[in-house]
């Protein structure tokens, strides 16, 4: 599928509001950002994602998970698995995330994103320091015994292609702002690091965590 854009139409200008995003912010009490889990299917990325959110609204702030998965259903719905479709999937993601930001909200986007490019053109969208990639490294072994999807099972047989870890390669990230070892890291202890970057990079304070 060839998906074409026009991203020089100058014929389209950018619209600015009243209410700007430190607006935004001051009426949530808490800066925005972003938390990009990238890493392999099954790492977890989904799963912390949402621990993080539940915890960030327990404590009265404005979070939401954007998640591979449930944008596949809508937003694109029309995107393969090719290194070309997922490039276009990334895209999508890290703009819609955008403008969660600018709305002064947590972004916890949860996406496989195999591609050192992509996660740098996504990062490149946000102002310095709004972007936290954080990889749940796990390796492919224990990955594909979680398997909960039957997905690594349908990739070795042939039954799904492009199946990054088995047939399509994820490139690590260098210089993540967060490691977490999923593999062996327990889902509360993952949150509560997540947590306390969020806190030591001030997109919250002691009174949303201790």
């Amino acid at each position: 599928m060839s998906i074409l854009i026009d991203m020089n139409n100058k014929h389209i200008v950018w619209q600015h509001g009243a209410v700007s995003r430190r607006q935004r912010e001051e009426l949530n009490g808490h800066r925005a950002a972003v938390v990009w889990f990238t890493g392999l299917s099954g790492s977890g990325k989904t799963t912390l994602a949402l621990a993080v959110e539940e915890q960030l609204t327990k404590a009265g702030c404005r979070a939401f998970v954007l998640d591979g998965d449930n944008l596949r259903h809508g937003l694109c719905a029309d995107l393969g698995f090719s290194p070309e479709a997922r490039t276009e999937n990334v895209r999508r993601a890290a703009e819609t995330a955008r403008l969660f930001v600018d709305a002064g909200m947590i972004v916890l986007a949860a996406f496989i994103s195999p591609f050192a490019s992509d996660r740098a053109r996504a990062r490149a969208l946000m102002p310095p320091g709004d972007f936290i990639e954080t990889w749940c490294r796990c390796s492919a072994a224990v990955c594909e015994q979680r398997d909960v999807k039957g997905l690594y099972r349908k990739a070795r047989t042939g039954e799904i292609a492009h199946f990054t870890g088995i047939s399509s390669p994820y490139e690590e990230p260098q210089k993540p702002e967060l490691v977490l070892d999923t593999d062996h890291l327990g889902a509360d202890a993952a949150t509560r690091q997540v947590l306390i970057a969020l806190r030591q990079k001030g997109v919250i304070n002691a009174r949303h965590y201790a």
